[in-house]
């Protein structure tokens, strides 16, 4: 008969809260604790682990603990043991899946951006920390006041959708109409951008998602 596999311990695979915890941790204790669960996937013990990256049991105990750094040097040999590549490692440690994020609303930012000397107010609803911008979502606020109406041109795809007041779109030759509630969808790449306000303020949240 097939041997039965292993149970994988817990902490090889934790829970997405246990996920969520450990994204707020120090880079050491992070990096450590990728370390660890790579380890138990793999159901190697310190010795094992440590033999084969050439170094103490204890030395690899206070790094899988957060307790010690380790230089690109011994997180190479680390890797090799394991069978990954410190790039895969890194990347693990700045994974998000399973994790939610809460900003509450004084906490959010509000940034600079393209349209911000042309008047627009850009408060950042999300932050992603991760090796690879996925997506950037604003909250917008314009006024009649504003300088100008400059065109944006940016990788991606774009999400609009309309809170407060009227707006003219302009995108590429096309121009849309936009009121509370409606929501527009197109290519970054095409120029883009508001084109006449109709009301004397404007709010819109803007999401830009970036292609993998």
């Amino acid at each position: 008969m097939p041997k039965a596999a292993k149970p994988r311990s817990p902490a090889a695979d934790p829970s997405p809260e246990r996920r969520t915890e450990q994204a707020h941790l120090p880079i050491d204790q992070r990096i450590g604790a990728a370390i660890r669960r790579k380890r138990l996937a793999l159901m190697l013990t310190l010795a094992d682990l440590a033999s084969g990256s050439d170094m103490s049991a204890a030395m690899l105990s206070r790094i899988e603990n957060g307790q010690a750094s380790a230089s690109l040097d011994v997180l190479e040999r680390i890797c090799t043991a394991l069978g990954v590549s410190i790039s895969m490692l890194l990347s693990e440690v700045e994974n998000r899946k399973g994790e939610a994020q809460l900003i509450k609303a004084e906490d959010q930012l509000e940034v600079v951006r393209t349209g911000t000397k042309h008047g627009h107010t850009y408060r950042l609803l999300s932050y992603h920390r991760g090796p690879q911008k996925l997506f950037e979502p604003f909250l917008i606020e314009m006024d009649k006041e504003s300088e100008s109406y400059p065109r944006f041109q940016h990788p991606g795809t774009e999400f609009i959708y309309m809170l407060e007041g009227e707006m003219d779109y302009q995108f590429g030759e096309k121009r849309f109409t936009l009121t509370p509630g409606d929501a527009l969808t197109f290519s970054g790449e095409v120029e883009h951008g508001p084109a006449e306000l109709r009301s004397e303020k404007v709010k819109f949240i803007s999401t830009i998602i970036y292609a993998e």
